[in-house]
């Protein structure tokens, strides 16, 4: 007898319908195919046990064949065991199978057969709606983040004896239910940090807000404690709140990567991720034997930080390149390739030498003549390119730590934000490019149009401060943002008197 139900194979932030086949014939034999990984393979001592374990039997003197269809898809994981197991007894006349065409069902078994927590729960429930079930079931754990799709009946489970009953009629589950846009509203802006929180570095919070209101990355250069990490983790505050849209999908990046907590449904915020300078190229856009999304995915509509910029490796800072241009990577094998979503702000911070205190107010770097140059020739060229916003970060003053001043807090800058944000939106409604530092040089030609009196400041700034060409861009792109906080529809020059300020590390010099 040849039973069927259904599971899903996850494939970069996309799932397929996978459908479990089990047949039951004369023999003593088990056979698992249909391109199973050795983790599939081994749900046969895993489901055997499961099944003893709840009263029920594994068929004895018989021979069973599981089949995942389709067959030239790689099956990988251990999430595969709940709907096996339901096949297996299904084909051995111990449960009703009639229920199994309206339910994707999917869960890692453990020995006494209660289910474990699986990854991709969220594009599980995705496909399955596509397809037109009526429902999925998922181990309790993913419920929740499976509930955000409308219109489909998720039940989370337990144990694998919950489901028998279900499936059999003999017990009904309760549905787990999740209102979107309430939970949405109430945790878009929930952070337990704030850009208040910093004291003093008015300057660093503008270039932030610039940064924030264009979409720019941005380098912090100073010495250890002025506070370029405290910043960069408030820069995700000033951010403009996700869309829904924005949510869904860097929510399926996490689910898949199965970074999801137990009580998370939608990512309401937008992701910080600050890997550590031993990161390797592969856990940093992603990859493996069973690509999996990397750090720059897992920071898709929001912040990645790298402190200590020039300690990570070259070959790490250099795979950044193509993503920051292209904002999505490519991940290939020999038999298919995967595509993981990677739009994401950069935020780089690094001291300035090796001893960290080259052009301190008041300490002095000991580093010998040409090792500050060779410090900073460990960031190539073309990686500083795709950087818009140079920032040099000052010690903070001991009468403006203890001042009692208050500072702005995140959402009135927040405020500023979004207004500017809301002018590019309506800039680049026919293009496809969301805000200013997505603009490729003809657009900055055509878009950032300066008179004369502004022609003429870049030009002496450029001349004087030793800029370099690849600068001027960035300068009117900066410029742009600069005028859309201002709500300005043309370039001015103290626009672009301010964005060349933010051009540090171009200048002639600056190292010595």
């Amino acid at each position: 007898m040849v039973v069927k139900n259904f599971g899903c194979a996850v494939f970069g932030i996309n799932a397929t319908i996978v459908v479990v086949e089990t047949n039951i014939n004369s023999g003593k034999l088990f056979f698992m195919v249909g391109l199973p990984d050795n983790a599939v393979k081994e749900s046969h001592q895993r489901v055997s046990a499961a099944i003893k374990n709840i009263g029920l039997h594994m068929p004895r003197g018989r021979e069973i064949t599981v089949n995942l269809a389709p067959a030239d898809i790689r099956k990988e994981g251990s999430a595969y065991d709940m709907a096996i197991a339901l096949g297996i007894l299904a084909a051995s006349d111990q449960l009703s199978a009639e229920r199994f065409a309206q339910f994707v069902v999917m869960g890692e078994l453990s020995l006494d057969g209660e289910v474990r927590p699986i990854k991709g729960a969220l594009p599980i429930a995705l496909e399955a709606k596509k397809h037109g079930f009526k429902g999925v079931v998922v181990p309790s754990a993913n419920a929740r983040e499976a509930a955000i799709v409308e219109g489909l009946e998720v039940i989370g489970v337990d144990h694998l004896r919950q489901v028998v009953d279900f499936f059999d009629g003999r017990a009904e589950l309760p549905r787990t239910t999740v209102d979107i846009a309430a939970e949405f509203a109430a945790s878009t802006a929930n952070y337990l940090v704030d850009i208040s929180d910093v004291r003093g570095q008015e300057n660093i919070k503008r270039a932030f807000e610039i940064a924030a209101a264009g979409g720019h990355n941005v380098i912090l250069i100073g010495p250890p404690g002025a506070g370029k990490t405290m910043l960069a983790k408030r820069l995700p505050t000033i951010l403009p709140p996700l869309h829904i849209e924005e949510a869904l999908e860097t929510t399926k990046i996490h689910s898949v990567a199965g970074k999801l907590r137990k009580d998370d449904s939608l990512l309401s915020v937008r992701p910080f991720r600050s890997p550590h300078h031993t990161i390797s190229d592969v856990a940093l856009v992603g990859g493996g034997s069973f690509p999996q999304p990397g750090e720059i995915s897992l920071a898709h509509n929001g912040v990645l930080f790298l402190d200590e910029l020039p300690e990570f490796q070259r070959t790490v800072l250099e795979v950044l390149r193509q993503p920051l241009e292209d904002r999505v990577i490519t991940i290939s094998r020999a038999k298919f390739t995967v595509e993981y979503p990677a739009s994401f702000m950069l935020v780089a911070a690094m001291n300035p030498c090796p001893c960290g205190y080259y052009n301190h107010p008041e300490k002095e770097c000991v580093c010998p003549p040409g090792v500050v140059q060779k410090y900073l020739n460990k960031i190539s060229g073309p990686l500083l390119d795709r950087i818009d916003i140079h920032v040099e970060v000052t010690p903070v003053a001991f009468s403006e730590l203890s001042s009692e001043r208050l500072s702005e807090k995140s959402v009135d800058v927040r405020e500023r934000v979004v207004r500017a944000r809301k002018l590019q939106e309506q800039r680049y409604v026919e293009d496809p490019i969301h805000c200013n530092a997505q603009m490729s040089s003809q657009q900055v030609r055509r878009i950032c149009r300066i008179d004369a009196s502004g022609q003429a400041i870049l030009q002496k700034a450029m001349e004087r401060l030793g800029l370099s060409a690849r600068a001027y861009d960035r300068i009117l792109k900066v410029a742009r943002t600069i005028a859309d906080l201002g709500g300005s529809t043309d370039i001015r020059t103290e626009h672009l008197a301010e964005a060349i300020q933010y051009r540090s590390l171009d200048r002639e010099g600056w190292a010595g």
